[in-house]
């Protein structure tokens, strides 16, 4: 609990300080110690401050600032005193459960919440997996973490509970990324941050690090991809760099593991030992000699000196630095910071200079907080001022000042640091990059990709398709040979088996797709494929960036409608969102290849690569129309990172794919199999009277007199009842389709002899038009909920629903009756 949360007259032990450096070092000077009882003495008239007494001292606190301080209290030492000791005398009793408080408090202080901050594709998830155990995707490109992750894992007796926040290039109020991270910091208060770098690209990345340094918080720097820096050929000197930023900085390989124990040693140390240093000043003697084994693989001896000029002079090791932005610009941010100052109830929440430098950077985020404030409107003019007076002395605006003052700092301890051996380590990414985005045969290059990933997806998936089809055949005939005739016989037969077994056969595809999609993603290629396509989604009226979310729409819409929030600008991002269910998820894939196998034998793959493709057409045909007369807003210029080309790992790309199989299985096991036999029930009751055959049974029951209400809006594009049944079933999730109408066939008397599509009484025109209705019609309700979240509310998520769904009876319209004039 926290401190605030005390009553008079109680006792609690502090088990840590939060806030940022300057609050938190404040408090602790004060007498707020871990390990220290406090007690509640009193609570002025309106219950704000209050008197405490710690270490013998009377001290008053706001209750804002004692809510930055966590404690154990008395009942919770109780609670969890499994000796009351209650015919024990009083003392002796407040004795124990003092030294019980002491004892949780000690406990819980071994809870170290931690937050990774990093640039997009510096390798932060990848960190947070090994970390963590996680099994996170990790991408080569921007945005992939749309949202935070939390993960938990023990090591050297602390609990690490790890946040991987989004990747973000800076803590402005530009993106949804930034904010998220920037209030993540500030309200969930971590206890350490790992700032990931990515060590092959610093002077970019290092400006978030500046950044962090201006709020003041405790952080270490993992310089990951480590080794390519080292395969360039060129040379840091991390532990003097890490000496000129005032943060401990270490090499790491998240992808292989190298450097993460060694990184969370130090975080530890971090933790509990603060600064690193002596009551003299000096480097710990155990501490430095830890630190010298840890790096011992990274660094060469005479890196570090002698041991006795490594006591007097310390490096590598924290101490909070202020970035030096230059003397006009210190002066402005003084000025600002001392009239932020006069507010003493937020400087527990935020660092003054970062909130002065972030005024003077015009941002809007802040500057409204900063409005609230009693003198904020005294602050405001203050600012204004001194944005004028930077103007005239250095004749640009503050914010581009700060901007250049930070890169300056970065480029200046670089160049004592960093050698440069001007080896071309980008060599191999231009001559690929000269192929893929070239501008005659950059598309046709990825549409020959995307022809072998669906060629493959087919054909090499047919072979355990088939194995396990038979599988399942072997499995039906034994249950129909050995059990006795009645309802439960019939469950399983035609509900389950008929239902989840009709979906199941298709996890070797579904595999093939991911492996294809993930190694586009981890190679870095989906970035290139933005990048060619942005002047066809500027046309559009989109954003080269909304060409990832699309593509990523073919594995999965619900993450492709959240990957849609690295999109800056709203227009853009939100015609993305609502065009991405036009992308053909791979849930969808189950039901192309049930109809093409069998209808289309001979030509799977361009059927396959046409339905994908009408699906990208229509999507473009929408977004114009949306982006000229729905949604307004202006464009924003094409700015995107293409990352090095990387060779994908197999562990990653295997894990990867495995994961999204067992996601597929898990499926079958609840809701595929749940709505098979609800499926069966209402195609099974009532039962039948005896003169009444199999069809009429069918057509009586239940789901039947469903099907026949629909049937008059779907016939006109040549659908019988029971492919409209297959269609609401797909409301819920795609999958249900394939298992709704093996359920719906399984009493055929053929059933036994045939597959499923051969069963159906369909033409090839039919089962093409049915395609193109699952490929267009209202999204899963799973989509319609990220989309209702992104968007900001569920008026959207209603109309994309009524959108698709009109287009999908549109377009198969047209394919069943213009269709049917030519055949």
């Amino acid at each position: 609990m926290r401190l605030s949360e005390l009553n008079t007259g109680e006792k609690g032990v502090i088990v840590k300080v939060m806030g940022h450096g300057g609050f938190r070092k404040r408090i602790v000077e004060m007498g707020f110690i871990k390990g220290k009882t406090v007690e509640v003495l009193l609570n002025a008239p309106l219950r704000d401050p209050v008197k405490y007494k710690v270490m013998g001292y009377e001290i008053s606190l706001r209750r804002q600032e004692a809510d930055m301080i966590e404690v154990i209290s008395e009942q919770e030492a109780r609670e969890h005193n499994v000796q009351p000791g209650y015919h024990k005398g009083l003392e002796e009793n407040i004795r124990l459960t003092e030294d019980e408080m002491r004892t949780l408090a000690r406990d819980k202080r071994r809870t170290i919440n931690v937050a990774l901050v990093g640039n997009p594709n510096c390798g932060k998830t990848s960190l947070f997996n090994i970390a963590s155990g996680a099994h996170e995707h990790v991408g080569n490109y921007s945005g992939v973490t749309v949202d935070a992750k939390e993960g938990f894992f023990d090591f050297q007796g602390y609990r690490f509970r790890i946040v991987d926040l989004p990747g973000t290039y800076s803590l402005s109020a530009y993106s949804p990324e930034e904010i998220y991270v920037r209030r993540h910091i500030i309200d969930q208060t971590p206890d350490i941050i790992i700032n990931v770098v990515d060590a092959s690209n610093l002077e970019r990345n290092l400006y978030l690090t500046t950044q962090l340094i201006d709020m003041n918080v405790r952080m270490v720097v993992a310089l990951n991809m480590y080794d390519e820096l080292e395969a360039s050929g060129n040379t840091l000197d991390y532990v003097k760099l890490g000496e000129l930023f005032g943060v401990p900085m270490l090499p790491t390989v998240s992808r292989t593991g190298r450097g993460v124990e060694n990184l969370f040693h130090v975080i530890i140390t971090l933790y509990e030992g603060g600064d690193f240093l002596d009551k003299k000043g000096k480097v710990r003697a155990e501490i430095l000699e830890d630190f010298r084994q840890w790096h011992k693989e990274y660094v060469p001896d005479h890196a570090f000196g002698t041991h006795q000029e490594e006591e007097e002079h310390p490096r590598g090791f924290f101490r909070h630095i202020h970035i030096n932005h230059g003397p006009e610009l210190e002066r402005s941010i003084d000025a600002v910071k001392l009239v932020i100052s006069e507010n003493e109830n937020i400087r527990h929440k935020y660092s003054t200079r970062f909130l002065s430098i972030k005024l003077l950077e015009n941002d809007k985020d802040l500057e409204g907080m900063v409005k609230t404030l009693p003198n904020g409107d005294k602050i405001l003019e203050v600012r204004d001022r001194e944005k004028q007076r930077i103007r005239e002395v250095m004749n640009e605006d503050s914010e581009q000042a700060i901007t250049d003052a930070k890169y300056g700092f970065i480029s200046g301890a670089l160049r004592e640091t960093f050698v440069d051996n001007h080896q071309d380590k980008e060599r191999m990414t231009r001559v690929i990059d000269a192929i893929v985005t070239h501008r005659v045969w950059g598309f046709p290059i990825f549409f020959l990709f995307m022809f072998l990933m669906f060629e493959v997806t087919f054909v090499l998936g047919a072979y355990p398709q088939d194995w396990i089809e038979s599988l399942v055949n072997v499995i039906g005939t034994f249950i129909s040979n050995n059990m006795t005739e009645g309802p439960l016989k019939d469950l399983l037969i035609d509900g389950i088996i008929g239902g989840v077994g009709g979906v199941i056969v298709f996890l070797p595809n579904i595999l093939i797709l991911y492996l294809f999609i993930s190694l586009m993603e981890d190679s870095g290629y989906m970035a290139r494929a933005a990048f060619i396509m942005d002047k066809i989604m500027h046309k559009m009226g989109l954003h080269g960036k909304s060409f990832i979310p699309l593509i990523m729409g073919f594995g999965c819409n619900v993450p492709a409608v959240l990957a849609s929030r690295t999109i800056e600008n709203r227009k853009s991002r939100l015609v993305t969102i609502l065009i991405n269910p036009l992308m053909s998820c791979s849930a969808r894939l189950p039901i192309y290849l049930l109809l093409v196998g069998v209808f289309f034998p001979h030509h799977a793959s361009l059927v396959l690569l046409s339905i994908y493709s009408l699906g990208i057409i229509l999507a473009v045909v929408m977004a114009r129309l949306f982006s000229r007369f729905l949604v307004k807003g202006d464009d924003t210029p094409f700015v995107m990172e293409l990352p090095p080309y990387r060779m994908p790992t197999s562990k990653a790309i295997f894990r990867h794919t495995w994961e999204k199989g067992a996601q597929y299985l898990r499926k079958m096991g609840g809701v595929i199999m749940v709505a098979s036999i609800i499926i069966w029930v209402l195609g099974y009751f009532p039962r039948p009277s005896e003169s009444m055959d199999l069809a009429q049974q069918q057509e009586n029951s239940y789901i039947g007199r469903i099907g026949k209400a629909i049937e008059p809006a779907i016939e006109p594009l040549g659908f019988d009842w029971k492919l409209g049944i297959g269609i609401l079933s797909g409301v819920g999730a795609k999958e249900l389709v394939v298992s709704s109408l093996g359920v719906l066939y399984a009493d055929d008397a053929e059933a036994d002899q045939t597959t499923l599509a051969q069963r159906l009484p369909i033409t090839p025109l039919v089962a093409y038009g049915y395609m193109v209705f699952i490929l267009l019609y209202f999204p899963c309700v799973a989509t319609l909920a990220a989309i209702r979240q992104e968007a900001g509310g569920w008026k959207w998520a209603a109309f994309a629903a009524a959108y698709t769904t009109i287009l999908a009876w549109i377009m198969s319209f047209a394919v069943y009756q213009i269709g049917g004039l030519f055949v």
